[in-house]
């Protein structure tokens, strides 16, 4: 597929997945020269359409699109001037994520293995007035040590090498989210010894060294 279809692909999973309602959420790719095909704004994920799509340069002017950019675009333009590695950004309101988004609450505790090797831990940035430049403030802490950030009452980010990579980190923050919930209830999540935790950082090793 090519980097729109892809795009249309990924917002319609998005939307199916309910991680997003109505025309909620934006998703962006960096195509090979260097600029940002995104989901316009007033858009529905689950009904895109090529022509719901925009191109913008890095600058934020767009260059290719009927349709006018999100405002949330200042969000994906910032983590793309930070991180060269970064070629796709998907934003969501998935309910787990933003529930414990919505209630103050950071996905910081080492629980499950696979997480922990991936992620690290999901942080939680400070609430930002939408659409202005309090969002990607909101992150500057974050961005270059993370690839997933809950944003504190609003939702969560992710971004990766790949659409697929960025999308499917959606899933598994979400995953995580509704266990830790789930958890909580059955009288709270039982966090990974020192001891295991130190196993874990020898399997990191390899990974860092290649």
């Amino acid at each position: 597929m090519g980097l729109k279809a892809d795009l249309i692909y990924y917002s319609r999973l998005c939307y199916n997945n309910k991680f997003v309602s109505a025309t909620d959420g934006n998703i962006s790719a960096r195509t090979k020269k260097n600029f940002i095909l995104s989901t316009a704004t007033e858009t529905c994920k689950g009904k895109l359409k090529s022509s719901d799509l925009v191109k913008i340069d890095l600058k934020g002017k767009r260059t290719e699109g009927m349709k006018k950019p999100s405002t949330e675009l200042k969000l994906h333009l910032f983590i793309y001037s930070k991180r060269n590695d970064v070629n796709a950004i998907v934003h969501t309101h998935p309910r787990f994520s933003t529930a414990f988004a919505a209630s103050g609450l950071a996905l910081d505790k080492p629980v499950f293995p696979e997480i922990y090797l991936k992620l690290g831990k999901i942080p939680l940035a400070s609430y930002a007035t939408p659409s202005t430049d309090e969002v990607p403030a909101s992150i500057i802490n974050f961005v270059m040590d993370y690839n997933a950030i809950l944003l504190a009452n609003h939702g969560l980010v992710t971004f990766g090498k790949s659409l697929d990579e960025a999308y499917f980190l959606t899933e598994k923050v979400e995953q995580f989210a509704e266990i830790s919930f789930y958890a909580k209830m059955l009288g709270g999540e039982k966090v990974l010894t020192k001891p295991q935790i130190k196993k874990l950082d020898l399997l990191k090793q390899p990974l860092i060294k290649k």
